[in-house]
């Protein structure tokens, strides 16, 4: 009886089938990404999400995703950002906005920019961003619990899922909270700072 498995055959097929993997595994891995790839991604409300620092290619699906707008805190000369992502997120018809907020010295005047602008069209689907979603959550965290009446030990969970904030931010929090007259006291909640933090 002869041998069907002959080497020759079989280097044939092991061609064969890394060509075909070549081919489709690219197209495979671009359909299994999604804006939930996106560091840190969070979403809070079909309207409302935060993260850290998106790709090149997640800008745009981003805009395959839904959003209208894109709001970024960190600055510009960071090591993760994109030069030319203002120019990019237009061209992918989204608005972009840019408040440069300084990890050590966050302020009410930071918050309140970012707030009015979600406030004049607060219909637009948006994703906050910055480096590692650190100043987006704690920016998330005050604009639901001011803006949008969400539960205060709910919404800040959702933003310990990311950090627990460092001395400088807790308070930022807690004087954007009291300048809206609230207070930071909620069950559960831990404000204490912890021993690393990130940046």
């Amino acid at each position: 009886m002869k041998d069907t498995h002959s080497p020759c055959r079989q280097h044939t097929v092991a061609a064969f089938l890394s060509i075909l993997i070549s081919l489709f595994l690219p197209g495979l891995q671009a359909q299994a990404q999604s804006v939930s790839d996106i560091l840190n991604y969070r979403e809070y409300t079909p309207l409302f999400s935060s993260a850290g620092q998106p790709t090149r290619d997640q800008l745009s699906l981003i805009k395959e995703a839904g959003y209208e707008r894109v709001i970024y805190l960190a600055f510009s000369n960071s090591n993760t950002a994109i030069s030319d992502e203002d120019q990019l997120v237009k061209n992918l018809g989204m608005d972009y906005l840019h408040i440069p907020v300084d990890f050590s010295n966050p302020t009410l005047r930071d918050f309140n920019a970012f707030a009015d602008a979600m406030q004049r069209e607060p219909d637009s689907r948006t994703l906050l961003h910055c480096v590692i979603n650190a100043r987006a959550t704690a920016f998330s965290f005050l604009y639901r619990v001011i803006y949008q009446g969400a539960d205060m030990a709910s919404a800040k969970a959702d933003m310990n899922t990311v950090w627990q904030p460092n001395e400088v931010w807790r308070d930022f929090i807690f004087e954007v909270l009291q300048a809206h007259g609230l207070s930071p006291d909620c069950t559960g909640c831990d404000w204490t700072p912890p021993a690393s933090q990130p940046r």
